[in-house]
């Protein structure tokens, strides 16, 4: 309380007024509290189901104990759980947080202990769990990296010191299979910029028969090295080197390997004459001694995709896509038990499902339309049908659908409004459901699928809705917009006291890069409940998905191709002038933020929109696409060489004389993925044009500028900022 009752006799006027002001503060956003989790909505973590489609497994923490627990649950009784490992019962492991069945479910490996390397990539204690003996074994003494069960479970395979090493679980002898790991040579992760755009760091994978190991090998010797100073605590800072390849320069050289782990005998994979530049994904599947292949020309527009038989070296091509743009990478890649397999592709004009016989052949497209797939996710091979996630009823909604493997007899499973998701059984018989909407926090549900009969309840947030309700924040209005020759999705936050008669700032915000989406019908996280509590403090907050975003097309999507942020830019500033326009807007005090594309976005609206926004905050901005890497500028713009005016049009370096509003830029000084220079350069520019602006590094601090007090420093300064200069 904030206040104590030391007299019985009080005015009742004074009284009143007091107790309204404290039920008023008592509903007032903290900082504090956004940015501890208090917030954050309870989610089962970890499902997995169990190969007898009969049950599944569930990671359990518990904060008052910090143990760990792996729970298995049958899907036809979910109410009791059986504890299948309980980290308090073994003294060798304080608790994990992550685990992953061996193939044959006999042994399960654990991770703890994990030290952040870059988004993806981690470094931790491992240990391997034998379910029948209950006993438990560490891998390595050393922290190590992606490690992986053979399918029998009689190995595992990890990376330590860039070097593959094979561990036999029953000798505890440890075979290392490559040598020549070193600071320009990578076996078995993937280099910087396969993890950051490719998604991926495990860059091996087991054969069938547990004895061949498929591994890449990184040559990164010419790729160039950037360099970022990390500060720390003692009296000199170090230099910490990577290899980055920015648009234009060289990537690594990559080879593939197929190694013997009882011989030690190591082939080379040969793709008779083709020299592939990039290889975004491998796998074995699809049959004895199948590895499948996925490959790419450096443009990124042409992508094959190969069997090869790894025992007599032969290559089969299964499918190419081609496009004048770009081919986009994904994992909708699935194998049926004919070896026959399922593809998502966007020939069409839409991302839809195609079925294929094992060489290649076309059976049929299962899923047509304007609208695109999400997810695949099992075939239930009883009912011949496909599972998967669409935005069939509404780009900004997901609904989970069923399609019979001739393309016919669709059904709606779960959906129309809101974000749907399922984890099915492995056999398709059952599946968890998962929903969550502007104004429903994320729910989980038991179902049997063939009747699509409700089973349990799991969690459903009631307690963090009811929590947040107390702030009586405005929801978000979802609606459409006509932007230059477009029909695009936005959304609104107002006032809670808003009065249609008032003049309010308006202040937009905004991702932008190419297949993103920002309007979307799903609970929001912290960032969201900030953008509300400041619509309490009188502001209009609104959003545009506007061209290049996702989910409406591959033409909506690439039309921005080779000039990112042009056409990006002219729709928020478009938007902005719209929403000016409206009687409730302060035409006057419009602003923009966003954070890294959005930070581009935010600062090149602000200069060459400057007679519609009055203020912009960017956060890790791009602000020459010439400084961010290969992979990803190159899909979108093609080289610097070959698309000069596509990086210097839309580069705000060239436009910071024409500054007028009032300008934060921040950037965290360890940032490994849009570096600093960024930042810099910005500055330095926004200087020589002599212009007045505010800016904050974040000390060793990486692109999500987070840790300890960060987060709420960064968005105590933002929200300062806006009430002074909006």
């Amino acid at each position: 309380m904030l206040f104590s009752f030391k007299k019985q006799v009080f005015n009742l006027t004074l009284l009143l007024i007091i107790t309204s002001s404290t039920l008023y503060s008592q509903k007032n956003l903290s900082l504090d509290s956004l940015w501890s989790g208090k917030y954050n909505a309870d989610r089962l973590e970890s499902i997995r189901s169990m190969k007898d489609g009969k049950s599944y497994t569930i990671l359990k923490n518990f904060k008052e104990t910090n143990a760990t627990q792996i729970v298995q649950f049958y899907y036809k009784n979910s109410k009791q759980g059986n504890v299948v490992l309980d980290s308090d019962n073994h003294k060798e492991i304080e608790n994990f947080s992550d685990y992953t069945f061996s193939k044959n479910e006999k042994k399960i490996l654990l991770e703890s202990n994990v030290i952040p390397i870059y988004r993806r990539s981690k470094a931790a204690d491992y240990w391997v769990f034998d379910i029948a003996t209950k006993e438990l074994q560490k891998i390595s003494d050393n922290k190590i990296q992606e490690p992986l069960l053979s399918p029998d479970a009689t190995k595992v395979a990890y990376v330590f010191k860039r070097n593959l090493f094979v561990k036999d679980l029953k000798s505890t002898q440890i075979k290392q299979l490559t040598y020549d790991g070193n600071f320009q040579t990578i076996n078995g992760i993937s280099d910087w910029v396969y993890e950051e755009e490719f998604g991926f760091v495990r860059a091996f994978d087991w054969g069938p028969d547990s004895k061949e190991l498929v591994y890449m090998r990184f040559d990164e010797s010419k790729v160039p090295i950037f360099s970022m100073d990390i500060y720390g605590s003692e009296v000199y800072q170090f230099p910490y080197m990577f290899r980055y390849p920015k648009a234009g320069e060289e990537n690594s050289k990559i080879d593939l390997y197929v190694v013997n782990t009882d011989t030690n005998i190591r082939k080379k994979i040969s793709f008779k004459g083709e020299n592939p530049y990039y290889i975004p994904r491998i796998k074995f599947a699809g049959g004895e001694n199948s590895l499948i292949i996925q490959t790419m020309n450096r443009h990124q527009n042409h992508l094959k995709l190969w069997r090869c038989n790894t025992r007599n070296e032969s290559m089969q091509l299964l499918l190419e896509e081609k496009e004048n743009t770009y081919v986009s990478i994904h994992d909708n890649l699935m194998f049926l038990d004919d070896n026959s397999f399922l593809w998502t592709s966007e020939r069409d004009g839409y991302n839809h499902i195609y079925h294929y016989d094992q060489n290649g052949k076309l059976i049929n497209q299962l899923t047509k339309g304007k609208w695109e797939v999400t997810s695949m996710y099992v075939v239930n091979i009883k009912e011949k049908e496909l599972y998967y996630q669409s935005v069939e009823s509404g780009s900004t909604e997901r609904g989970v659908y069923a399609v019979n493997l001739n393309g016919k007899s669709k059904r709606l499973i779960q959906g129309v409004k809101g974000t749907n998701g399922a984890s099915f059984s492995v056999n398709g018989d059952y599946y968890i459901h998962s929903f969550s909407d502007e104004y429903t926090p994320p729910k989980f549900s038991l179902y049997q699928t063939k009747k699509n009969r409700l089973l349990a309840t799991f969690l459903d947030n009631e307690k963090l809705k009811n929590e947040i309700e107390e702030f009586q924040f405005n929801d978000r209005e979802f609606s459409t917009v006509a932007i230059n020759g477009e029909q695009l999705n936005m959304w609104m936050i107002k006032p809670k006291d808003f009065d249609p008669l008032k003049k309010y700032p308006l202040l937009l915000f905004q991702y932008s890069g190419p297949g993103s989406q920002e309007v979307s019908n799903r609970w929001g996280d912290e960032e969201l409940i900030w953008h509300k509590s400041l619509a309490n403090q009188g502001y209009i907050i609104a959003c545009l998905d506007g061209r290049g975003t996702g989910f409406k097309g591959a033409k909506f999507k690439k039309f921005t191709y080779l000039n990112l942020v042009k056409y990006e830019t002219l729709d928020q500033i478009a938007f902005a002038k719209y929403l000016g326009n409206l009687q409730y807007i302060d035409k006057s005090r419009i602003g923009i933020w966003g954070w890294s594309f959005g930070g581009h976005m935010a600062t090149h609206c602000l200069l060459t929109g400057n007679d519609t926004f009055s203020m912009a905050i960017a956060v890790a901005p791009v602000t020459n696409w010439r400084f961010y890497d290969t992979i990803y500028t190159e899909r979108f713009m093609r080289t610097p060489q070959e698309n000069p005016k596509g990086y210097d049009m839309n580069s705000p370096l060239n436009y910071a004389d024409q500054l007028k509003g009032k300008f934060l830029i921040i950037h965290g000084s360890a940032d490994d993925n849009v570096h600093v220079q960024n930042t810099m350069r910005m500055v330095e520019a926004l200087i020589q044009a002599d212009k007045q602006f505010e800016w904050m590094i974040y000390p060793d601090k990486n692109h999500g500028i987070f840790g300890g007090k960060t987060r709420k420093h960064l968005y105590t300064k933002m929200t300062k900022f806006i009430h002074e200069n909006l």
